[in-house]
Formats: C-alpha cells, sequence, structure tokens
C-alpha cells in the first residue's frame, strides 16, 4: 500500500497544470522542419491514430496525494495543491516545475492501446507540424498529445516513427520502405495515439448521427 502511494506521490508533485485549447504561435521547434523525406498524416496513405475528444468528454483529473491514513498530520493535509480540472472535451498537463526542464505528466485514458504500451512517453505537438486538419475557423496552434511507445524502436512500413535526425533532431513521420528513410537516423519509437481535443469552435461530435459524430 505505501509503496504504491509513494509511486503515486512522485508521478503528482505539486505542478503547474494548464490546458491544450489554444496557445499562442511559438517559435519552431525540432517538430518543424522545412523539409521532409517521410510522410505526414495523410499523406501517402499514412494515417496518424488519432482519437478525437467530444464536447462531453471528462478527462482524468490530476489530484496530488496528501499521505496515508491513519498517521495523517494536518500539516500534510493541508501541504498540496490541487489545480482546476480541465474544461470539457480538453486535458491538462502536469508539470512540477514549470520554470525547468519540461519533464510533467498527462492523464490519458486507459485502453488496450495504453495499457500493452512497453515504454510509453508523451511529446506535445503543434497539430500542423504532424498535418492534422482541424477546422478553418481555427487559425492559432492547437496542442495535440501523442503518445509514443520507446520499446517499438523499429522500421514499420506507414506507421508514424519518432526519429533522431543528424544535424535536425527529432522528427516524427512515416515512410513506405526503410530506404526512404533519412541517412543514419536513429528510430526512438512509434507513435501509438494522437489526441485532439474538443474546442469550442468545433461543431458538436455527438449529433445523433454515427457517420458525422466524430472528426476521425
Amino acid at each position: 500500500m505505501m509503496k504504491e502511494l509513494l509511486l503515486f506521490s512522485i508521478l503528482l508533485q505539486s505542478a503547474a497544470a494548464w490546458t491544450p485549447a489554444l496557445i499562442n504561435p511559438r517559435s519552431p521547434t525540432a517538430l518543424f522542419s522545412s523539409t521532409t523525406s517521410g510522410s505526414l498524416h495523410g499523406q501517402n496513405s499514412c494515417f496518424l491514430p488519432l482519437k478525437q475528444l467530444d464536447q462531453d468528454y471528462f478527462a482524468p483529473r490530476i489530484v496530488q496525494i496528501a499521505g496515508a491514513y491513519p498517521g495523517l498530520s494536518k500539516e500534510d493535509f493541508f501541504a498540496v495543491t490541487s489545480e482546476p480540472a480541465p474544461e470539457q472535451g480538453q486535458w491538462t498537463y502536469d508539470f512540477s516545475d514549470p520554470d525547468g526542464p519540461q519533464l510533467g505528466t498527462v492523464a490519458i485514458d486507459g485502453s488496450n492501446v495504453v495499457s500493452s504500451a512497453e515504454d510509453p512517453v508523451v511529446i506535445i505537438a503543434e497539430h500542423s507540424s504532424l498535418n492534422v486538419p482541424l477546422p478553418p475557423a481555427i487559425k492559432d496552434a492547437v496542442d495535440l498529445i501523442v503518445l509514443v511507445d520507446r520499446a517499438k524502436n523499429y522500421f514499420s512500413e506507414r506507421k508514424f516513427l519518432v526519429l533522431d535526425v543528424p544535424g535536425e533532431g527529432v522528427k516524427i513521420e512515416a515512410y513506405e520502405t526503410k530506404a526512404d528513410m533519412p541517412s543514419n537516423c536513429e528510430i526512438l519509437g512509434h507513435v501509438i495515439l494522437t489526441q485532439i481535443p474538443w474546442l469550442p469552435s468545433m461543431k458538436p461530435t455527438k449529433t445523433g448521427f454515427m457517420e458525422v459524430d466524430e472528426y476521425f
């Protein structure tokens, strides 16, 4: 019991939570390359594993642990902080030190895909960097959760790979053949899930008609 509490306590340290709704355009990162040798979403029959949240979605809430009972003191009880719940259709991030290295956590819904990942890690990517289309009304960059399994560090046809490319840094692309990949690159993992928030400027995802209920 105490071992489990300690594990959760490590994951859920004091944090500054924020939502992925709309963010201000920021300077290019390693994900934003002017040239690509591989495919992005929707190109050459390559498609990211997308999950579109709906307007009624309640994300798992990241809550800090005050301690174990019995033995809990009033000081321990009030030592931890709480963060606002995410907006419906969105999620929050948890960063232990907003001004330090971005080693935070984010809650992701359980599923077979998430559960079966051997060595999962999350990358936060702007939707345009992966060519994921969103409604024209959305002009600013939108954060997507990109779940990567680092245990899958091998090539797969038309699967989105996270690569370390010499001179370019980290890239996320898909390739039809291994020969199409950049030379001397290293495969760091496979993208196994890409989560898209629901934003107020989007159409409702529950219309009563299954064929138009989801964007993806």
